[in-house]
């Protein structure tokens, strides 16, 4: 053997090396435990609450609510009793006891600190008996000293991040890190700073609207996935307890409208009822446009195509337009019923069923696919007033009539039942001779 074979081979066996300590897969211990919130909708989406010694990363884009958010949330674990830290290399202490005292939470017992020092921060944590939670607001504005770079940069960002989650799992403490996000709506800096922490949420919405939604894109210690909604106020963020109704809108009473149907989906591990709105233009000598809004552009074109080669429904040379209400985003293959049934609505000029939802995948031979977990998006449309449903299979619940879906032409036949509530112009339909 050569000389260096042998030296390698005394290196990989060492004799101060430890070995790995190994554990039976049926063995472990209680489930981790959480620190509740205090605010209903964003301990769900955590999975129940904060994990000590775990780290969630909290993103948005400038002026969305996030320190909002999170002084609520801090403040109401401090006023239950916990040791709470809060420190903001944005803020000085003044602007954050402004907010506070905006929100009502001029009496929490919150300690906060202005500083930007990394190592500091870790040595607070630390430190700092019986801590249970701790807030950097933000992380790209932390620094390490020794690191030869500026705050914010790549290296800044993911040695600022290590440091602080290492010192939060020595202390037990559960850490809160808030970051920047780019013009593309991802969080800015590496994208390893996501693999780091054990939680990725996002807080969205319009400036220019009163809801905010509170989504999780990774999460360690719960469904990924899930949605929390919130009510921008005067007096902070209130708790959306309902959003189906919200992103459902007032339907009773309202005249029948084509191009509307609703969707019986899920987010994460919650049933949520959302409006699908479809329009379709007249034909046009110029390219059709195709746009959508909350859903993917992709399945807005396969739906199209399988519904004009199946169903026979001239959609070539129209404008059409889908947008969910809301500005919610909605990836659920299930949600390709509810699309399909909006558009054939907004073609036909003829309404969908008032009290009924819709939930199915469309397959391209034209045949609806069962969407799982039907039980709940039934029980989630009953609750909301909805007394029918159109998908596949045939699930069966009490106070909810399922019809059965099992093609496209099914859903045709289901909406030339519904009253016309506008007769197509002659130059709508393409002449049978041309």
């Amino acid at each position: 053997m050569p000389v260096g074979g042998k030296a390698t081979a005394a290196r990989r066996n060492r004799p101060g090396a430890r070995s790995l300590e190994l554990e039976s897969l049926a063995g472990g211990g209680p489930p981790a435990p959480r620190t509740p919130t205090g605010l209903a909708e964003f301990d769900r989406v955590l999975g129940g609450g904060l994990v000590r010694g775990g780290a969630v990363l909290l993103g948005g884009d400038p002026g969305i609510g996030k320190s909002t958010l999170l002084l609520q949330a801090l403040g109401a674990v401090a006023k239950s009793g916990r040791e709470v830290i809060y420190v903001s290399g944005e803020e000085g202490a003044d602007q954050i006891r402004d907010r506070a005292d905006r929100l009502g939470l001029a009496d929490a017992p919150l300690l906060l600190a202005t500083a930007t020092s990394t190592d500091a921060a870790a040595a607070t944590i630390v430190n700092t008996p019986n801590l249970a939670l701790i807030a950097i607001d933000s992380i790209q504005t932390m620094y390490v000293e020794g690191v030869e770079s500026a705050p914010g940069s790549v290296a800044q960002v993911r040695a600022s991040a290590q440091l602080l989650i290492a010192a939060a799992k020595r202390a037990g403490a559960s850490l809160l890190l808030v970051g920047h996000v780019t013009k593309d709506g991802a969080i800015a800096g590496p994208r390893v700073l996501e693999h780091m922490v054990d939680a990725v949420l996002y807080f969205e919405g319009d400036t220019s609207q009163h809801y905010r939604i509170l989504r999780a894109v990774k999460n360690r210690f719960g469904p990924a996935d899930s949605l929390g909604v919130f009510e921008m106020t005067g007096l902070g963020l209130a708790e959306v307890p309902n959003p189906s109704a919200l992103f459902v809108g007032e339907r009773e009473g309202r005249e029948p409208v084509t191009g509307s149907a609703v969707f019986a989906g899920f987010r994460g591990a919650r049933p949520l009822l959302v409006e699908v709105q479809a329009l379709v233009g007249a034909p046009g000598p110029a390219s059709p446009r195709r746009a959508v809004v909350g859903w993917d552009s992709a399945r807005l074109a396969m739906t199209l195509a399988v519904l004009e080669t199946r169903a026979g429904l001239p959609f070539s040379g129209r404008d059409v337009f889908l947008s969910v209400a809301g500005g919610l985003r909605i990836d659920e293959p299930a949600a390709d019923l509810a699309a399909a049934a909006a558009l054939a609505s907004a073609l036909l000029e003829r309404p969908t069923p008032k009290d009924c939802v819709f939930y199915g995948e469309l397959a391209l031979s034209g045949e609806v696919r069962p969407a799982p977990q039907a039980d709940a998006r039934l029980k989630e449309a009953e609750r909301l007033g909805f007394s029918r449903a159109a998908a596949p299979g045939d699930t069966k619940m009490k106070g909810v009539k399922v019809e059965t879906i099992k093609r496209v032409d099914d859903l045709v036949t289901l909406l030339a039942a519904q009253p016309l509530l506008r007769a197509p112009k002659p130059a709508d339909w393409p002449d049978d001779e041309s």
